[in-house]
Order: C-alpha cells, then sequence, then structure tokens
C-alpha cells in the first residue's frame, strides 16, 4: 500500500527530524521508509510550505511549457516534410 503526503507534511516530518527526534522513530511512527524520508530531505530541505507549493506550480507550469514545446516542433517537421514532397 502506497500512502500520499502532501508537501505540508513532508515539511512538517522534516522538522520534527530537525528538531531531534530520531530518523528511525520518525519513520516508524507516520510509516515512510528512511530512503523515502532522505529523497524529501534533499527535495524540501530548508524549505517553508509556501516554497513548496510555488516548486509544485512551477514544476506543473514547466511540464505544460515542454508539452508545448514538443507540439509545436512535430508541427514544424510535419509542415517541412509536406513542403519538401510538394516540390
Amino acid at each position: 500500500m502506497k500512502k500520499r503526503y502532501t508537501e505540508e507534511q513532508i515539511i512538517g516530518f522534516l522538522r520534527e527530524a530537525d528538531a531531534g527526534v530520531p530518523i528511525v522513530e520518525l519513520c516508524r511512527r507516520h510509516g515512510f521508509s528512511e530512503a523515502s524520508f532522505y529523497l524529501w530531505r534533499n527535495k524540501f530541505g530548508g524549505m517553508s510550505v509556501s516554497d513548496a507549493k510555488r516548486l509544485k506550480e512551477l514544476e506543473g507550469e514547466n511540464t505544460r511549457l515542454k508539452r508545448l514545446l514538443a507540439n509545436a516542433m512535430l508541427e514544424n517537421e510535419v509542415i517541412k516534410e509536406a513542403l519538401q514532397k510538394k516540390w
């Protein structure tokens, strides 16, 4: 069973660890692995909740822009092929 945690919860876990709670105990209490904790620490370490929300928004926008760029490049390629075949 895979549990999903919000950015607010993850930052709360990181703050608990910073306060001195042993990582093994923290992981056991909240039901996630130590590997997940260290991945979260690398991604969210030192962030506030508002920073994490902004990061998520920027990642979504970046994904959308990449998709738009890929579609535009595909359209350009199709147009180039069509023009080459006409001549």
